[in-house]
């Protein structure tokens, strides 16, 4: 059977059957919720899990709908802890080779403890932006059952609940550092990313023998092929092997990750802001039975203002609310002043005709006056609320003298 993990708002997501071919899912309803609920309790819940993926195989799973990658979150978003193997004793020759001084064992496989606070889904974008000599490190991983401490090879490979992949996402310049100084790899390796299914072993028939898997490592950097890596061949250690070291001395909980490391004879590949890669372990037939990681790293960040440059200049030659706002102010001014106009024009006439009536009914000043009356004011334009003062109010009385 596959699983995934649908995303739902919470931190652990809502568990899926997939179907094989990776086109169809349905919710594992009124069976689990979670992948650690069922790998907590593995031999009541996976029985029930296997006959619903049958049901799905063969098309008559209810409620069933179509597969979407990019709602996945890993797998098993918080694992029990993440160790992290060396099987391919030619990945840490080449490493070596570089000047990265990667510690060599040739009595057994090298195991560390990893980090796993952030994991992250399959086409979810790294929070690495200008991180320096970012490199990816792909790798087949075991999903674990309980397994109790000092297990022996042939043990170990039994706890082996599901297998899955991910990519441990490694600054080399930080991981030479850290190694030098005797550190473990604390901040050289800060994310792990991985692909949207996990998977029982039987879903590789003919591809798992004795914990290896024959599986052909296919990467594509900005949409271009990389060469193959084989992933059986240079596996000196299987998973029996390398759950037992892990296990020497210490008991394995449920939900544990094993890793293998990354297969050996493959180049140095740095990353940078704005590439984006595609991570895919398939059969030798061509099959994708995980799933790709399929991913863009972040913008660099001079990307990023220059988009919101060209945002800023869109704006500006676009006509906005504001600009529409005063071309109707100017507008509404405009009509107001023509209508001003024309009452000015209407106060003009009506001043004209009452000056003339005025004028008609004062007594006609001799020219023995010392002085004539003044002419009235020119009318002015009334305003609201205001009656305009009578001419005759504003003629000069005559004084008595003058009478």
């Amino acid at each position: 059977m596959k699983l995934a993990t649908y995303r739902d708002g919470s931190r652990d997501g809502q568990l899926v059957v997939v179907s094989r071919d990776l086109s169809q899912a349905c919710f594992a309803t009124g069976i689990a919720t979670r992948l650690q609920q069922v790998l907590d309790d593995w031999n009541f819940m996976a029985p029930q899990l296997e006959a619903l993926s049958q049901s799905l195989n063969q098309g008559r799973a209810r409620h069933a709908f179509s597969f979407d990658p990019r709602q996945c979150l890993a797998p098993l978003p918080r694992p029990a802890a993440w160790l992290a193997g060396e099987a391919y004793p030619a990945h840490g020759a080449a490493l070596r080779e570089r000047g990265i001084p990667v510690p060599e064992r040739l009595s057994g496989p090298l195991i560390r403890m990893g980090g796993a606070e952030t994991l992250l889904g399959p086409n979810d974008t790294p929070p690495l932006r200008g991180v320096p000599a970012l490199e990816p490190e792909p790798q087949l991983v075991a999903v674990l059952g309980d397994l109790p401490a000092d297990a022996v090879p042939s043990q170990a490979l039994e706890s082996v609940r599901l297998l899955t992949v991910v990519n441990a996402w490694v600054l080399r310049t930080v991981q030479q550092e850290e190694l030098t100084q005797g550190w473990p790899a604390l901040h050289s390796r800060p994310v792990l990313q991985c692909a949207p299914v996990a998977l029982t072993p039987d879903e590789l028939p003919g591809a798992w023998y004795l914990g290896r898997a024959a599986l052909q490592l296919q990467m594509h950097r900005n949409g271009r092929k990389q060469p193959l890596l084989d992933a059986k061949e240079g596996m000196a250690w299987g998973f029996g092997e390398l759950i037992a070291e892990a296990a020497r001395r210490r008991p394995l909980r449920a939900g544990t990750l094993v890793g293998a490391g990354m297969p050996g004879g493959a180049a140095a590949m740095t990353l940078k802001d704005g590439d984006s890669l595609r991570i895919d372990f398939k059969l030798v037939e061509g099959a994708s039975p995980f799933g790709a990681i399929d991913m863009d790293l972040a913008e660099p960040v001079n990307a990023a203002d220059d988009a919101a440059a060209d945002d800023v200049i869109d704006a500006a030659n676009t006509p906005d609310v504001p600009d529409a706002l005063e071309d109707a102010r100017d507008a509404r001014d405009a009509r107001d002043a023509s209508d001003a106009l024309d009452a000015g024009e209407d106060s003009q006439v009506g001043g004209d005709v009452e000056r003339e009536a005025l004028e008609d009914e004062a007594p006609v000043q001799g020219a023995d006056s010392p002085e004539a009356a003044p002419p009235p004011p020119p009318p002015t334009r009334r305003k609201a609320g205001k009656t305009p003062a009578s001419p005759a109010k504003s003629a000069k009385p005559a004084s008595q003298g003058d009478q």
